[in-house]
């Protein structure tokens, strides 16, 4: 029997001008598992998960988060667990251009109050972990893109958040590049007990997951899987 989820979306509405992005969209997602949402390209998937993740409101609905009506919160608050709690990597990195990439991995615990030589330590060891210390003291745009995006995964899990998102985070890599991201970030999320939300339209990704929902039409269909 599972325990109770870590985070849930109840129901949840939201519309973009006339266009229904969320029609009633359920999901719930538990401490430690790898979900993977699926669908075709504007099914709702991508703003599924950034309503999970506090980044958009839904016009109605609820999304609760360690027991926590996300809603009521303040900005200030859900700003607190995307630092914190939360983890992300998107399709394209989204790295400082003008930070090293050890300083864009300790950026965000110098965030969140970490000392600078505490921080870069710790993101030392996560670039490591991630197979790029060498790159450590290039800047993203001299890194290549499968070793930006490795990158990007030790940023996300270096407060060693309780959730990850990950929207399309192999969709600008090669097949090669993109299979040992995957490797290195469902491997690291498990070592540390993180749960993934995996937004992806590719079967070779969805494996890497415990579980697929099916976006479509801002509805969700869940699908189990037994590994």
């Amino acid at each position: 029997m599972l325990d109770a989820p870590l985070l849930t979306a109840d129901d949840l509405h939201l519309r973009f001008g006339s266009t229904n992005a969320l029609d009633s969209a359920s999901l719930q997602v538990h401490a430690g598992e790898v979900l993977a949402l699926m669908g075709p390209s504007g099914s709702g998937k991508s703003t599924l998960l950034h309503c999970l993740a506090g980044i958009l409101t839904p016009d109605s609905g609820q999304v609760t988060y360690d027991g926590r009506d996300m809603s009521g919160m303040s900005d200030g608050e859900r700003s607190a667990l995307r630092r914190t709690e939360f983890g992300f990597v998107f399709q394209f990195g989204q790295l400082v251009p003008e930070l090293t990439c050890l300083e864009n991995v300790a950026l965000p615990l110098r965030l969140a109050g970490t000392g600078r030589r505490d921080a870069e330590r710790t993101a030392a060891e996560w670039l490591r972990r991630l197979e790029v210390a060498d790159v450590a003291s290039k800047r993203p745009g001299q890194a290549s893109g499968g070793q930006g995006q490795r990158v990007a995964v030790a940023r996300a899990l270096v407060t060693r958040p309780k959730v990850v998102f990950a929207d399309e985070p192999t969709g600008a890599l090669d097949s090669l590049n993109g299979e040992r991201v995957m490797q290195l970030l469902i491997a690291a999320a498990r070592d540390t007990g993180a749960a993934v939300v995996l937004v992806t339209h590719e079967a070779r990704v969805a494996a890497y997951s415990d579980r697929e929902a099916v976006v479509r039409d801002g509805r969700v269909r869940e699908q189990e899987r037994v590994r």
